[in-house]
């Protein structure tokens, strides 16, 4: 999947949890949606987008929730051997 369009999708998942009022729970229910509804390849392809580019383009509240929560995000993922 293309870098932008996870970019988008993942932003759109944090302009929803941004409203909560309790901001540490939000960050959490970011990374755990990623977690839980994503499927591995895009979180890997979003885990190495934030090596490379440093989560250009994404908002301050998804860049905090995946870099907090990043161990979280790896579980469960293989290696990719298709590259």
């Amino acid at each position: 999947m293309n870098n932008e369009t996870l970019v988008r999708m993942v932003n759109r998942i944090g302009d929803f949890f941004e409203s909560m009022p309790d901001r540490e729970q939000a960050l959490r229910d970011i990374a755990e949606h990623v977690r839980k509804f994503w499927e591995p390849r895009m979180r890997r392809e979003m885990l190495a987008y934030l090596d490379e580019k440093g989560g250009e383009g994404l908002s301050e509240i998804v860049l905090v929730a995946l870099t907090r929560n990043r161990a979280m995000l790896e579980e469960g993922l293989v290696p990719d051997l298709t590259k």
